[in-house]
């Protein structure tokens, strides 16, 4: 068994006795705690004001001598008016923020029966939020003939009816929710209501949760937030384990989310425990959740409903507890139809789905994001960078405006800023490092819209979705080349002309069209003309 922590007030008026023989004919309830047959307490922090101090002296040589395994650590907190909500539950919070709890090592019992009722009902609260990560205990003296033992509880109230200091919860969820969006002050009406969403849903469910949104949406970032936010909350104890399930291909995606044992395919020299162990007690986030293989599909599934999966080469299965957080830029409804997705996967993860809208869809949230992304720098780089006037206005004037397509979103805007603060004089952007980068964004926006318009002139609508982004760029560059050229030949010359110098490659163009026929393409589709 763990040991046991006690947290309660000392009671002015129930645990004060005279002192001699008979205060232990009489029922104290701090003391009583210690006196229970099927109660072992370690520790008591025994909460009291300076002018009580006496008397939690004397209580704590009472617990002693009934108890002499259990510590008394006395913790004085003193209020100008304990029957004022906001000083007492403040004082509690901060109490809570400060405490070494460690859930994973220790229980600990919220005791409610003494200090006053302003006292008790945010011990309620604290305890309910998880700021005091434990069970409430409630004591009582024994009916009948007066005894010093009594009985005491441990109970889980619904305190919902309790909303005498809504205020208070109302500013602790606005913490969270900034926490959430890591300080940035967005201006999205829309997006500030989600970001509230996500604030409940992630202290008060263990729910798998699905992100959705464009690449560069800031879906990875917002996850480790969540599962910050939970292990500040002391929801989770173990660790944030994230993976782009694009990268998992073949059989290695098996053993790199669930492990193997030994032995179990040619190369497994020894035991892996896999991710999703990995993540036990804590948060696993799969990006690009849209990616996996149905059989993979499986096992998730399995995992999230009994928290039990089977390694690769294993004879049992193994268990973790986790919670999941997705990922994905996929449409999964449309996946579903196609069959690439299980249906009901995509029902499990579907209780809490939340679309993260691009940067060009939030564009008053650029200003906030921008000064972020000078923070940033000043962190990584160690130098504080700054725009002038002159040079600000023109860049918001830029980003804000209809010609800034955001293509890479918050990905876009970061290494846009990277690169104004590495090219600033001085640590000052001025208007001419501007000129230059929004001169660059232009152009790099209208590159990428020409290229996806080729490609998708060549493709039925859906299908270029179908094809890895990595693939979509490379694929972009050889349907160039090969309407710049005058044959499949001399197209395959230009592509290959490393290999061919290397005497890699003897024939070019029979080279090229096997690329093209992997995405069901051949020369007059990307052309567009017969030629020789």
């Amino acid at each position: 068994m763990k040991p046991t922590t006690v947290i309660g007030f000392l009671g002015s008026t129930l645990d004060a006795a005279k002192f001699g023989p008979s205060r232990w004919n009489k029922w104290r309830p701090t003391v009583s705690i210690c006196m229970q047959e099927d109660l072992r307490v370690d520790r008591f922090v025994l909460i009291h004001g300076s002018y009580h101090s006496r008397l939690a002296e004397f209580i704590a040589e009472d617990i002693r001598s009934v108890s002499p395994e259990t510590e008394v650590v006395p913790h004085v907190m003193d209020f100008a008016d304990a029957w004022d909500f906001e000083e007492v539950y403040g004082k509690l919070l901060d109490f809570a923020r400060g405490f070494p709890f460690d859930p994973e090592v220790q229980d600990y019992l919220v005791h409610i029966t003494t200090g006053t009722h302003v006292a008790q009902i945010c011990l309620f609260l604290l305890t309910e939020a998880r700021y005091l990560p434990g069970r409430l205990l409630q004591t009582q003296p024994a009916r009948g003939v007066p005894q010093p033992v009594g009985t005491w509880a441990a109970i889980d109230l619904d305190l919902s009816r309790y909303d005498s200091i809504a205020t208070r919860f109302a500013e602790a969820s606005v913490e969270s929710a900034s926490f959430l969006k890591s300080g940035i002050d967005t201006r999205n009406a829309a997006f500030n209501r989600m970001i509230e969403e996500i604030e409940q849903v992630a202290v008060r469910s263990r729910a798998p949760i699905l992100l959705m949104g464009p690449t560069g949406a800031g879906k990875s970032q917002l996850a480790r937030k969540v599962y910050e936010l939970k292990k500040l909350r002391h929801q989770v104890s173990g660790p944030f384990v994230e993976v782009n399930c694009a990268t998992l291909k073949g059989d290695s995606a098996m053993s790199a989310l669930f492990g193997h044992r030994k032995g179990a395919f040619t190369g497994a020299a020894q035991d892996r425990p896999g991710l999703l162990k990995s993540a036990n007690k804590g948060v696993l986030f799969l990006d690009e959740i849209g990616e996996l293989g149905l059989d993979e599909q499986a096992m998730i599934l399995r995992a999230i409903e009994d928290g039990r999966f089977l390694p690769v080469g294993a004879d049992s299965e193994t268990k973790s507890e986790f919670q999941l957080i997705a990922g994905t830029n996929r449409d999964l409804v449309s996946a579903v139809a196609a069959g690439s997705f299980r249906d009901d996967l995509f029902a499990r993860l579907n209780l809490w789905t939340f679309t993260l809208p691009g940067l060009a869809e939030r564009r008053e949230d650029i200003e906030p994001n921008l000064d972020f992304e000078l923070d940033r720098f000043a962190e990584r780089e160690g130098t504080r960078v700054t725009f002038n006037k002159e040079a600000r206005e023109r860049y918001l004037a830029f980003a804000t405006g209809p010609s800034a397509r955001w293509a890479g979103n918050f990905r876009d805007l970061a290494a846009s800023v990277t690169r104004m603060a590495t090219l600033s004089p001085g640590a000052r952007i001025d208007a001419e490092t501007v000129a230059a980068e929004t001169a660059r964004l232009a152009r790099l926006w209208a590159g990428e819209t020409l290229g996806r318009q080729c490609l998708e002139a060549l493709f039925a609508a859906g299908q270029l979705e179908e094809i890895d982004p990595f693939d979509r760029v490379q694929l972009d560059y050889v349907v160039s080349v090969c309407r710049q050229s005058a044959s499949l030949a001399d197209a395959g010359r230009r592509l290959f002309a490393a290999s061919r110098r290397q005497r890699s490659s003897t024939n070019d163009g029979d080279r090229l069209r096997k690329y093209l026929a992997k995405f069901n393409l051949d020369w007059n589709a990307v052309t567009g003309v017969e030629r020789g």
